[in-house]
């Protein structure tokens, strides 16, 4: 019904009756009925992340649409959250390029680790018995320590009665279980200010594993460095990263972060680069027919159709589901009521056309959706009535 609507052949000049024309302003009427009934079922941000979850099936982005798409947001969104998101995604994605552009800054993580003993605890407290398998802040303060044993090794403290000497400690690599800790690294703040610009430090940040430590001292940071400083290394990290990841893990943890009319503005983006063509021609592909849509969207004003279009089409089991809770009795008399009376009005054969040719002379996304509720109306009445397999096989047999 809805490829038919979208079909330029569709457009032809019928001999509208007033009997058809009171039928089709009562079918509409009910349609609309039945929209409310189904946004007192569903929350605003329930049908937005179903919204989000569609788009990212899109297919159609290109990895230069991809990285304009979402940096034009990050250039012009004025709240932080999204941006926030966005390192948290490439932490987990990409630490390895992350943790290379902070070993080029690590002097920050001075101030990172002064007066915390968890934080230093956490990434210091990596020794193993084999000086080869020691790990992270250990590592680093081992190598470090014998490489400038000449100016930072009477800085190192010991758990014991006395400490050990780098020529014992070369050959007994196990020594360094005996480090105490905290008060090494104090040592090195207070005293070794060399260390956290050393390449043995830079060394150890490069492979992302300190942002486990306190992931949102980092995010802050760098979302500092992107929006406060625009450093151009930095972006270029972030392009290169939203070129290479997929267009569904972008969309699924980036959009949520949006408000309402900041995702406008990116479904008005996106629309520049979808196909305008005129009619979706595959519709075995699930977003083929929101592309055709989006690309007709109009802005801010038709966002509500394309939220209730979009859980008619493509969340319709999700829908009948809530309509069959035990807290939806009340809703779903009233959808029985509603759809008793569309299939009613649909009976007959000739039905169809004049709420086509009503759909015509709305804007796409008012005229689609109504076809959607059609349907859905439809969906439902056909759940209720076949729910064996003899049913529906005596529904084909009429």
């Amino acid at each position: 019904m809805i490829q038919l609507f979208l079909r330029e052949e569709a457009k032809r000049k019928e001999d509208v009756r007033e009997e058809d024309s009171e039928r089709t302003k009562g079918m509409i009427c009910l349609l609309k009925q039945l929209e409310s009934v189904i946004w007192s079922l569903i929350t605003r941000s329930e049908a937005r992340l179903w919204l989000y979850n569609t788009i990212s099936c899109i297919t159609s982005i290109t990895p230069y649409q991809k990285r304009e798409l979402f940096a034009s947001l990050l250039r012009t969104t004025s709240k932080k959250g999204l941006a926030s998101q966005l390192w948290q995604l490439i932490f987990q994605k990409r630490p390895h390029e992350a943790g290379t552009l902070l070993a080029e800054r690590s002097y920050v993580l001075e101030k990172f680790f002064q007066g915390n003993q968890t934080r230093i605890l956490q990434w210091f407290s990596n020794f193993s018995s084999t000086g080869s398998r020691h790990k992270k802040g250990a590592k680093a303060l081992s190598r470090f320590a014998f490489v400038n044993r000449n100016i930072c090794w009477e800085e190192l403290e010991w758990k014991g009665k006395h400490g050990q000497s780098p020529a014992v400690v070369a050959t007994k690599p196990h020594y360094f279980l005996e480090l105490d800790i905290l008060r090494t690294v104090e040592n090195f703040l207070e005293n070794v200010p060399d260390f956290w610009t050393s390449r043995e430090f830079a060394d150890s940040l490069r492979d992302g594993d300190i942002f486990s430590v306190e992931t949102k001292f980092f995010v802050d940071f760098f979302v500092g460095l992107m929006c406060e400083e625009g450093s151009r290394d930095v972006w270029e990290v972030i392009n290169e990263f939203l070129m290479e990841e997929s267009f569904s893990v972008l969309c699924q943890h980036l959009l949520i972060t949006l408000e309402e009319r900041d995702f406008c503005t990116f479904l008005e983006s996106l629309c520049k680069y979808l196909n305008r063509r005129t009619e979706p021609n595959d519709f075995r592909d699930s977003s083929c027919l929101l592309e055709f849509v989006l690309s007709k969207f109009s802005g801010y004003e038709s966002i509500d159709q394309l939220l209730l279009l979009n859980a008619v089409i493509y969340r319709g089991r999700q829908l009948l589901k809530l309509l069959h809770d035990e807290e939806s009795q009340e809703e779903q008399a009233k959808v029985n009521d509603i759809v008793s009376h569309i299939c009613s009005i649909s009976s007959s054969t000739s039905s169809f056309v004049p709420v086509l040719n009503e759909c015509l002379k709305m804007k796409t996304t008012g005229g689609v959706m109504i076809l959607g509720l059609q349907s859905w109306a439809f969906h439902y009445a056909l759940s209720e009535k076949c729910q064996s397999a003899e049913a529906w096989e005596s529904l084909f047999y009429k």
